[in-house]
């Protein structure tokens, strides 16, 4: 345990600050003895920051850490009891069925993944904390804990406590992120332009003198002036680099910017000490030039980047930052209010061409709405009372009023981005594959420099230095390591923009591959809201008992076919219920007035008596939902659905491109028959349980196909998880529940197909991506290990071919 402690030893044995590294001013004394050693700090701030580190246990911290962290007072701390403010949470929260919460953060000042693990470790003891997993790479942190245990404000002052800082991850804070990131890059690049200029002005004259023209003295100018200013280059602006470098080389891992490091560091040691010798070559203007070189790629990369990743942005932007409350709904008396203070069951006041400030249910007798934003079309959508309304979608008729249902984070854009984002999160095979290419071929290419710098001691000793870094240099897997994320980012941003949402990385890998699609019927290659067309009561009931009995049994349910039963029921009484269940992909059961009924399939419901089916019904091509005690056959309620407009057309693209296209359905083979025939799929399967479905699908990949299933993405969980892809339809507040790795936004089938189209673009860009990236480095190596590439050269062409890449994934865009 930390003891506290004013030692004149402190100031004496340690000038820099153990937490931040900034010097410890003159006469202050900061400190305390932990770990048998005593530690000095510049303020109380970082003394109270380091006596948290040390009274948690969490010393590993400064042993793991490869950067230290920004300095941190105390009078910086904000008021964070605002967090725990159902208004604030309101924006960036989520909360689950079991009513866990998770928040989406930003953190401030993380600089390696030690600083990620001290994060980790030090909420983990804040009590109702489940989990935060910290991205050290993208600084977004992703918070679960259990309100009833513990409070936002106590996290966020776990993360303040050891010197951090963290934000909701909104809009806002990831521009200001974006926007210090930035700004580094080209005070970072603004330092290397000018170094680099300067260096050329005194290198210049040394390559064009001829011998005899310039003096030893002069020349011994030159080369002083060349290293005074390349030195800020190399510790301000090649400073990542070098601390990127150094954290590969602690955790055992070599990336990409070891090599560079190591160049750069040679490069300018060999050019220091020719300088302090007077004589030998010097590489000054090759390096600055090739500091300058990297940074302004890594700059159009970030550009790039956060062009590629704009969809989240994009979303949020579509919800207004006011709403009209209103205060008197009889005289229509508003009050303007932020749209984060809204709660659910506000009335809202929507006027002509405003954007709804949130979910909703339409309380006018109508409106006319545009859900572009869902859908990618246009036209006008009529609605009516008791309607469901989609916040971001724009008023195109005349002012009404909604009942507020969904806000922020639980709203249906709300969930879109937290579905983008689990997906961001999480990295596809695709990735991991170049990832330990990149790193597999960082020791290679060490091992070749080694070997070439040796070799050409023997053969020319004077360019056996250049001719290392030029190989250390020339081959670095910059653009390998960039070929498959650069373009599954843009790809993913991309599909987005066409109405097709990615969950999961690996949907687009598998899309791309896939050779069989696999279609539930209700719902996706038809509309999904089928209708009531006739009631035949098959007992003493009349038509309306039969109905509310119906109703009763799937009131509360999310399955088309049942909410078709309680839209018809609408306005008549409910009965009592008891014993509820659900058979998946078969019916329901319950008793009513003490008798067990059963609605569903007609196997499922005469189960309870054993009766045969009446014939007639046998031969319709509608669907048809038997009711059913255990005395015999109650009802039978045909419903139809209308057919998805442009489905057939999207069936046959599907075929044109070689996909092999099934029907799987629980419904009766008549009416799998009818849609199969108007659609043209020869392959359909009939009255499959969730059991079969998974086995149908099983059997096709035991044949070899790779196989994506196109349902609702809520029922059938099985066959979801067995497929090779699952893609969902996306249905309003639904979204919440999808398990499925994709979802497709709008009504029209076409828009899978694009995404197809653009998934096997994805692929074919990404072999395009490392075709060039390894064709360029069989190219360059034999040159540099034959001497012909110079450091300058190796600098221009490396950040060249990251560029290749990164504006070939940028095609996906178009």
């Amino acid at each position: 345990m930390a003891e506290a402690a004013l030692d004149p030893r402190v100031e004496a044995e340690d000038r820099d600050c153990f937490h931040c590294g900034l010097p410890v001013p003159g006469g202050v004394r900061f400190g305390f003895r932990a770990a048998d050693e005593w530690r000095a700090f510049c303020c109380a701030g970082c003394e109270a920051v380091a006596r948290v580190i040390a009274g948690e246990g969490l010393d590993d911290y400064y042993r793991l850490r490869s950067a230290a962290p920004p300095r941190l007072e105390r009078s910086e701390a904000p008021d964070l009891g605002l967090y725990d403010h159902a208004a604030t949470q309101a924006r960036f929260v989520r909360e689950d069925a079991n009513g866990i919460r998770e928040a989406e953060l930003v953190v401030e000042g993380i600089r390696c993944a030690a600083c990620a693990w001290l994060i980790e470790k030090a909420v983990a003891r804040v009590p109702g904390v489940e989990s935060l997993a910290v991205n050290a790479t993208t600084r977004n942190a992703r918070l679960r804990w259990n309100p009833a245990l513990g409070t936002l404000s106590s996290v966020f002052g776990a993360i303040h406590r050891v010197g951090y800082r963290a934000w909701p991850r909104e809009t806002g804070a990831l521009e200001l992120i974006e926007r210090r990131e930035r700004n580094s890059l080209l005070r970072r690049l603004w330092v290397a332009g000018l170094g680099m200029m300067q260096v050329m002005m005194y290198a210049v004259p040394a390559y064009l003198a001829r011998d005899g023209d310039m003096t030893p003295d002069i020349e011994s100018l030159m080369r002083w002036a060349g290293l005074l200013l390349t030195t800020p280059v190399m510790a301000y602006s090649a400073a990542p680099f070098f601390r990127g470098a150094w954290r590969d080389v602690r955790m055992a891992r070599p990336g990409m910017d070891v090599p560079v490091a190591l160049g750069l560091a040679v490069a300018f040691a060999a050019s220091a000490w020719a300088t302090l010798r007077g004589a030998g070559p010097t590489y000054f203007d090759s390096v600055t030039m090739f500091v300058f070189l990297l940074l302004g790629g890594r700059y159009l990369e970030h550009h790039a980047r956060i062009r590629a990743a704009s969809s989240l942005q994009h979303l949020a932007a579509f919800v207004p930052q006011g709403a009209w409350r209103l205060v008197d709904e009889g005289r229509l008396e508003t009050e303007q209010v932020s749209a984060a203070l809204l709660r659910e069951g506000d009335r809202v006041l929507v006027r002509a061409g405003e954007t709804l400030p949130a979910d909703g249910v339409l309380q006018s007798e109508a409106a006319a709405v545009s859900e572009a934003l869902l859908s990618g079309e246009s036209r006008i959508l009529e609605r009516e009372r008791g309607a469901r309304l989609v916040g971001g979608s724009i008023n195109s008729g005349n002012a009404f009023v909604m009942r507020v249902t969904h806000v922020g984070a639980a709203s249906v854009l709300g969930t879109i981005r937290a579905l983008m984002e689990r997906a961001a999160t999480q990295r596809p095979r695709w990735v991991e594959a170049a990832d330990r290419a990149s790193r597999l071929f960082v020791t290679a290419i060490l091992v070749v420099s080694a070997v070439a710098g040796i070799a050409w001691l023997s053969i020319d000793p004077s360019r056996a230095l250049w001719v290392a870094v030029s190989v250390l240099i020339v081959t670095c897997p910059c653009a390998l390591s960039l070929a498959t994320p650069a373009a599954m980012t843009v790809a993913t941003g991309a599909l987005a923009r066409r109405n097709f949402v990615v969950t999961q990385p690996r949907a687009i890998e598998a899309l791309a591959g896939a050779t069989d699609f696999v279609f539930d019927k209700t719902g996706t290659l038809t509309l999904g809201t089928p209708r009531v067309l006739e009631v035949m009561p098959l007992a003493e009931f009349s038509s309306g008992r039969c109905l509310a009995i119906a109703a009763s049994l799937g009131r509360g349910s999310t399955h088309p076919l049942d909410r078709a039963l309680v839209e018809a029921n609408a306005g008549a009484a409910y009965l009592e219920i008891s014993g509820h269940r659900v058979h998946c992909g078969a019916g329901t059961e319950a008793v009513v007035d003490g008798r067990r009924v059963r609605i569903g399939r007609a196997d499922h419901a005469g189960a309870l008596h054993g009766k045969p089916v009446p014939i007639a019904w046998l031969q319709t091509s509608d669907t048809v939902v038997w009711l059913a005690d255990e005395r015999g056959w109650i009802a039978a309620f045909r419903l139809g659905d209308s057919l998805r407009a442009g489905a057939k057309q999207a069936i046959q693209s599907l075929r044109r491109r070689g996909i092999e296209v099934h029907l799987l359905t629980g419904d009766e083979l008549g009416v799998a028959g009818r849609v199969a025939e108007v659609l043209g799929i020869e392959r359909v399967e009939a009255r499959a349980t969730p059991e079969r479905k998974k086995a149908y699908v099983q059997a096709l990949q035991l044949r070899g196909a790779r196989v994506a299933m196109v349902g609702d993405g809520i029922n059938d969980a099985p066959v979801i998880a067995q497929a090779d892809v699952s893609i969902a339809m996306g249905t309003g507040s639904d979204l919440a529940q999808v398990r499925a790795d994709a979802v497709l936004l709008s009504d029209s089938l076409d828009d899978l197909v694009g995404a197809l189209a653009l998934a096997r673009r994805t692929r074919r860009v990404i072999r395009e991506n490392l075709a060039w990236a390894l064709g360029y480095n069989m190219i360059v190596i034999p040159l540099a290990l034959a001497g012909m590439v110079t450091p300058l050269l190796a600098g221009v062409g490396m950040s060249l071919s990251s560029l290749v890449v990164v504006v070939n994934a940028l095609r996906l865009k178009s």
